[in-house]
């Protein structure tokens, strides 16, 4: 297979940031990085520009460091709460899972934007109860959600509770 070596412009997923000097497939390069400007080849003269890149790299890189750690406090102090379906016993119905947990967040007063992969789920919640849900943001910044999962028999009652 024919290869070649690109320096990238703008951060490509699974391939790598700007500034990064990268080899791939000659058929890739040429079919889409080069004419959706995401890199050029590297040739001497755009080795020079090589130092600029990397600038705009770290720039970018910091800001988003900081609009991290921004959204990571936020969501330190945000306090969620689900209902799960439940039946006689306890038993759930159902589960609440990271796109649940997303939902609840998007729909908070955080207007926080996640993805569905920066949360650290090992498998969907079954049982109420209260649950500290690591969410990974970036690579150096994590924090965790607070959950409180409730019956929803439980919810039914505390409402005719606070009706009486």
């Amino acid at each position: 297979m024919a290869t070649t070596q690109v320096i990238l412009k703008e951060k490509v997923n699974k391939l790598g940031a700007e500034g990064d000097l990268v080899k791939v497939r000659a058929g890739f390069a040429r079919n889409f990085l080069l004419p959706q400007g995401k890199a050029f080849a590297a040739t001497k003269s755009n080795m020079a520009n090589l130092e600029a890149l990397k600038k705009a790299r770290l720039i970018r890189e910091a800001a988003e460091l900081e609009s991290y750690e921004k959204l990571a406090v936020k969501l330190r102090r945000l306090k969620l709460k689900l209902t799960l379906a439940t039946g006689q016993g306890g038993k759930a119905f159902g589960s609440i899972t990271a796109l649940d947990i997303l939902k609840a967040v998007a729909e908070s007063s955080a207007q926080a934007t996640l993805d569905k992969h920066q949360i650290v789920l090992d498998k969907p919640i079954k049982t109420t109860g209260k649950f500290e849900i690591p969410v990974k943001l970036h690579e150096q910044v994590e924090c965790t959600l607070n959950l409180t999962v409730l019956s929803e028999g439980a919810k039914e009652e505390k409402d005719e509770e606070a009706a009486e």
